[in-house]
């Protein structure tokens, strides 16, 4: 990826923060989603009051995706940051997060985790979650 489409990226998933619906941790998510056919689906996260119902903005990006009929995708980035924060920190996916990308990226995916356009990280997939269980243990 060059720099301009990981800024572009990182941009798409800086404004879905503002779509977070985040009554109970006040913590803001935006994801957006690179599918390599050059599509771009963005998420964020969406709390319940009962929690076990929340869902992070990675996995509602994907689920958007996937539920289009896109299961092959390039890279992800994701921001967050306590509600009206003007300085956001690196927010790494959750280990649930990382299972979903398992199911549908390959060892190339990339995650950029970001804390401005100017200012992240790029990860590949078997970085962030090693000796991951996937499709290929139970396909073949």
């Amino acid at each position: 990826m060059n720099e301009n489409e990981i800024k572009s990226l990182i941009r798409r998933a800086l404004d879905m923060r503002l779509f977070s619906y985040t009554p109970y941790s006040r913590f803001n998510v935006g994801a957006a989603l690179l599918a390599k056919n050059g599509e771009v689906y963005t998420g964020c996260n969406i709390e319940n009051a009962s929690y076990t119902p929340t869902n992070c903005a990675e996995r509602t990006a994907f689920f958007k995706a996937v539920s289009e009929g896109v299961k092959d995708f390039k890279a992800i980035a994701i921001v967050g940051g306590e509600d009206g924060a003007t300085k956001l920190d690196y927010c790494p996916p959750c280990g649930v997060c990382r299972q979903v990308m398992s199911e549908f990226c390959d060892d190339e995916f990339i995650i950029i985790l970001a804390k401005s356009e100017d200012e992240y990280k790029i990860y590949i997939l078997p970085e962030i979650l090693p000796e991951r269980f996937g499709p290929k243990d139970l396909l073949g």
